[in-house]
């Protein structure tokens, strides 16, 4: 099965967050699918954990190694359909990246994010 699988999930396999076990038993076995941005958004993560004191530069660097070993296949998104998704939720272009390649591949999404 394909699953789409946001930032936030794999931060916190990464991380080794308490979500971490639960999120490796989903997804052992399926193919995991993200947007491209995904490399871009782990960095930006890293950055707001450095800032929050959260993780040293080492631990990053571990973590990169970490994010490298994960199957991920990249979906190139559908900027037209992303924006409308943008618009029509009130959301940024990053999480609608996640429910175009969703709905693109017709797949459950798994993300850690929370709507505010």
């Amino acid at each position: 099965m394909d699953i789409v699988i946001g930032t936030s999930a794999l931060i916190a396999v990464i991380v080794n967050e308490p979500e971490r076990d639960k999120i490796v038993e989903i997804t052992t076995g399926n193919v995991l699918i993200g947007p491209g941005s995904i490399p871009w958004e782990i960095g930006n993560a890293f950055s707001a954990m450095f800032k929050q004191s959260r993780l040293t530069l080492e631990e990053a660097q571990k973590g990169l190694l970490i994010f490298d070993s994960i199957p991920l296949r990249y979906c190139k998104p559908n900027f037209v359909n992303v924006l409308e998704i943008s618009k029509q939720n009130n959301m940024y272009a990053y999480d609608a990246y996640l429910l175009d390649c969703a709905v693109k591949h017709n797949a459950p999404l798994l993300t850690l994010d929370r709507k505010n």
